[in-house]
């Protein structure tokens, strides 16, 4: 399906931007208000002031890696690097090499801007120009994993004339988009014939696919709006403004962009809750956040940034946080924030809105570093950001609960990771990024997950294709729900939980109704997961009344839970979870604290302990060698219609 020139693509008027910019967002008015945009960015090109006032903290650990990898060969991805994804499923082993090859790009952009002298701009330059020529070189800017390249023609190489617009494209025309931006007059003297060179490839690669085409599913024609809308949408922006001249071509992307980014901002329900959780906030609404400033900049303010949707966005990164680096992860998210994400644009959005709690929260995470790996607008506006003073503590808000997807954390003490916290997930099994987690706890102590959610282990063609399922980290059997007569929950959204009690932030409990998870009635198994702040307690209770039996499953009814750090039996009815073992447990800066004492009746099930020795790099950097999972089987008496009680508290 194509485009004709000038075409729109509709919208409701109930559409955040469109009922807010009307006319301002259309070709015409577009056209008119871009008009000397670059002049207005909040990040201007070398030679400013600002590029002299970089703390040189700031800059210590790029400089350190830049000048470490400077005069040794850039990271060459090949053909059988790119065919690896089509062979046996590696998409690591292309996406390493083509990430690491933008990193050092922008490594050396950033010292090309900060250079104390002519003779050491000259030599960044030139790193830049080379890193920048490779990308013009390089046959594909989409990642293997999602170019349609095999599905096609079963071919295994890039197909130049029918290139893939994805998150991997918009990176590099953002990317290049930026460098243009802040070294364009002296990649003019230095290379020239080079910026034409950037033009011409972000047209064939990126601006005419998207223009022409709509069938890109990440545009959310057919409803499905997920992160990969903001994503490139914010990202065309960026290369849009740097790398398109004309004036009416310019405008007709913009105002494709505005119609896409309106349609995810469409789709957040109104707690502002992110189905795909917390690591995946960043690469979402934080994209969309991105794209709406950028515009909102290069408009003069005609594109007023500001909103309402945008709010409860802002909220809920903090919302999640659990404490130090740890944070609520449901979905493919890890359990630890990853360590180059841009809390400068979150603080400046926070700050502007009055959100003290999201600012508070924001202000406490500031890296004062930028990495690489965050791309190179990020890195660029984290340079530049106004220091917000000395990090204070993080708020630690005491209680959340979004009913959109029906996700409740409370901890027991505002303001402090002391003692317990308590998260409790509903919500349905065709989430985005899903994976099969309904009714699902975790709980932490002092600030440590214990009883845990895996999270995202390394991606693999087996990760989005039919054998997801497959996968250990996306299984009802490993994360912490019931298993009523041996089942999996289903995949689909009718797989869900039924609210039965919403919680407030005075008695946090939530009470679901599971069944319809597994196929079953909704009623036929409840589980309540509350947190008593005054006794110190969280108690998870089950109850059930199961038909005879479930095809295909098994005689046996069990509660699973899986547990991070250290895992030892106690005396009838009790075990300890202790941090140790938890790489980040005991780093410097995060909280280390007690374990967690658990307790049940044990006439009501027996016991049984697997191991799951992490041989995936990514899950075992969060939680070690080890996760380990209880599971409570019910005896026959009470498999049919019974009840089991789980408490925990902090040990002393």
């Amino acid at each position: 399906m194509t485009t004709t020139p000038g075409h729109s693509l509709a919208l409701e008027r109930s559409a955040p931007l469109t009922s807010a910019w009307g006319q301002a967002a259309t070709t015409p008015e577009l056209g008119t208000s871009l008009q000397g945009a670059t002049a207005r960015l909040a990040v201007p090109p070398a030679g400013a002031s600002a590029w002299h006032g970089v703390p040189a903290g700031a800059l210590a650990m790029i400089r350190e890696q830049a000048g470490s990898e400077r005069g040794t060969p850039w990271p060459q991805p090949l053909v059988s690097h790119y065919a690896r994804f089509f062979r046996d499923g590696n998409r690591t082993a292309y996406e390493k090499l083509v990430g690491g090859r933008q990193q050092r790009l922008t490594r050396a952009v950033v010292m090309a801007l900060t250079a104390a002298d002519r003779e050491a701009t000259d030599l960044w330059l030139d790193e830049v120009i080379d890193g920048a020529y490779l990308l013009c070189e390089q046959s594909s800017w989409s990642w293997a994993a999602h170019d349609d390249v095999y599905s096609r023609s079963g071919e295994v190489v890039p197909d130049l004339a029918r290139p893939f617009l994805d998150l991997g494209a918009g990176e590099v025309a953002a990317q290049l988009g930026w460098l243009d931006h802040v070294l364009g007059s002296a990649l003019d003297a230095r290379a020239p014939g080079l910026r034409r060179r950037l033009r011409d490839e972000a047209a064939a690669r990126v601006f005419q696919p998207f223009l022409e085409r709509l069938d890109w599913h990440w545009l959310g024609l057919d409803g499905d709006v997920h992160n990969w809308n903001p994503w490139i949408h914010s990202n065309l922006v960026a290369a849009a403004l740097f790398l398109v001249e004309d004036r009416h071509l310019q405008a007709r992307i913009m105002e494709r962009c505005v119609e896409g980014l309106d349609r995810f901002l469409a789709s957040i329900p109104a707690d502002g809750a992110i189905d795909e959780g917390f690591a995946y906030w960043w690469n979402g609404a934080g994209r969309a956040l991105e794209g709406l400033k950028l515009l909102e900049e290069a408009t003069g303010g005609t594109l007023d940034a500001g909103v309402p949707v945008v709010r409860e966005l802002v909220a809920f990164p903090h919302r999640m946080h659990i404490g130090g680096s740890w944070f609520l992860n449901v979905a493919d998210g890890p359990a630890r924030a990853a360590d180059a994400l841009p809390w400068d644009m979150l603080h400046g959005w926070a700050e502007r809105l009055g959100d003290q709690d999201a600012a508070g929260h924001a202000a406490s995470m500031l890296a004062r570093e930028p990495a690489a790996a965050a791309g190179l607008g990020r890195v660029l506006h984290s340079l530049l950001a106004a220091s917000p003073g000395p990090a204070g503590a993080a708020p630690l808000v005491s209680f959340s609960y979004l009913p959109s997807v029906q996700i409740m954390v409370a901890r027991q003490e505002a303001g402090s990771t002391e003692g317990l916290l308590l998260a409790a997930k509903g919500g349905h099994n065709g989430e985005h990024h899903n994976h099969r987690d309904v009714g699902s706890v975790v709980v932490a102590v002092d600030g440590v997950p214990l009883l845990v959610d895996a999270g995202q282990p390394t991606y693999t063609a087996k990760t989005f294709g039919p054998d997801r399922y497959d996968i250990r980290a996306m299984q009802s059997a490993w994360h912490s729900v019931p298993a009523p007569w041996g089942l999996e929950q289903g995949t689909g959204s009718e797989f869900s939980a039924h609210v039965l009690r919403q919680p407030t932030a005075h008695q946090p409990r939530l009470e679901l109704a599971l069944g319809a998870a597994y196929g079953l009635e909704p009623g036929q198994w409840v589980r309540s997961s509350d947190l008593d702040r005054n006794t110190g307690r969280v108690t998870i209770g089950d109850s059930w009344e199961l038909p005879a039996s479930a095809a295909p499953g098994t005689p046996d009814v069990d509660i699973t839970y899986l547990t991070a750090g250290t895992l030892r039996r106690g005396p009838d009815g009790t075990a300890t979870v202790d941090p140790a073992g938890i790489p980040t447990a005991a780093t410097p800066g995060e909280p280390v604290g007690r374990g967690a004492v658990l307790r049940w009746d044990p006439a009501t099930a027996v016991v049984l302990v697997d191991e799951w020795h992490l041989d995936d790099p990514l899950l075992a950097d969060i939680w070690g060698p080890s996760l380990t999972r209880l599971r409570f089987r019910m005896p026959a008496t009470s498999r049919a219609n019974g009840a089991f009680t789980l408490t925990v508290e902090a040990a002393s």
